[in-house]
């Protein structure tokens, strides 16, 4: 099983899942061609653009509004998308059928507090709160753009370790990105590396959170 943090094969008191890639799949060209379109930029150049923008950390933790960061997108890939069409576009990235299934949360909410912590901005999340039906089953969710810090610093994890009302050894952390589960792991949370529902299905198998 792919744990690289502590690993345990009991059934954790509170689950904290990702949700880009993990829950929601997840495809950034299908946003970087419309904004990249005018100034003939292809996917790997706008993504170097926005990682590498000195406010990619301000909008990721909040500190920009979707206004403000429509205004500075528009201008320095000098698109002229209105804010509705600029939404739009931003938020095609997210696949519209979830990677897991709403039965599997259901099912884990029986026995365990569920909980989200996401790198994510306030797009999306207005967008995948109103559109998927799994998030009624996670009635603890951190997002990054609304606590003012992200993975992998260690001030989300404590946040959401208050949160779930649980202690480290308590918990089990789903994410995608190495680098995420392995700062998890060293606060002592057991750590899981999503790479594909059939293998983390496995897992909540052994802890007997699952049937296959």
């Amino acid at each position: 099983m792919p744990f690289l943090g502590p690993a345990s094969e009991t059934a954790p008191r509170a689950i904290i899942f990702d949700v880009g890639r993990v829950i929601i799949g997840v495809d950034l060209s299908r946003s970087t061609e419309a904004i990249g379109q005018l100034r003939g930029l292809n996917h790997q150049q706008v993504m170097k653009e926005l990682v590498e923008d000195k406010h990619w950390p301000d909008w990721q933790e909040g500190r920009m509004s979707p206004r403000d960061w429509h205004t500075h997108l528009a201008k320095k890939f000098q698109f002229t998308y209105t804010f509705e069409e600029f939404c739009a576009i931003w938020n095609n990235v997210l696949d519209p059928r979830p990677i897991l299934p709403d039965s599997l949360f259901e099912r884990l909410a029986k026995k365990c507090t569920l909980a989200l912590l996401s790198n994510t901005d306030p797009i999306h999340v207005a967008h995948f709160e109103a559109n998927y039906s799994f998030v009624r089953h996670f009635p603890t969710r951190i997002y990054s753009c609304r606590v003012g810090t992200s993975k992998p610093g260690p001030r989300i994890y404590h946040h959401a370790l208050r949160e779930a009302s649980a202690m480290p050894d308590e918990v089990l952390f789903i994410d995608d990105l190495t680098e995420n589960v392995l700062a998890a792991g060293a606060l002592g949370i057991n750590a899981f590396h999503f790479t594909s529902a059939d293998d983390l299905l496995s897992a909540f198998s052994l802890m007997g959170l699952w049937s296959i």
